[in-house]
């Protein structure tokens, strides 16, 4: 990593994450393969400028199917990194106040 800007790639809106955002204080991102808990925290806190409670990290398989004339499996979504973080009380990410 070179910089906290390679660390994060973007921010995952789903209707869980969207819950989560919401009642729950935590937010979704997809970060680099190679990105640790520290790192992922430490960009949190300089890009948006709010206090970090905990950081979860996932990795996400890739999802598969089956051809159906020859029944192999192929690999249809690669599988990424995903970062749960879950901040202080009362502050909130400017990038998720209209998906609330």
């Amino acid at each position: 990593m070179s910089t906290i800007y390679d660390v994060l790639r973007r921010p995952l809106v789903t209707e869980k994450s969207s819950y989560q955002s919401g009642k729950l204080n935590q937010y979704s991102f997809i970060v680099s393969d190679t990105a640790t808990r520290t790192q992922v925290k430490d960009a949190i806190e300089t890009l948006y400028d709010v206090t970090v409670k905990r950081v979860n990290i996932i990795n996400t398989s890739a999802k598969r199917g089956r051809r159906l004339r020859s029944r192999r499996l192929l690999v249809r979504k690669a599988g990424f990194k995903k970062a749960l973080v879950t901040l202080a009380e009362g502050q909130t990410l400017p990038i998720f106040e209209g998906v609330q």
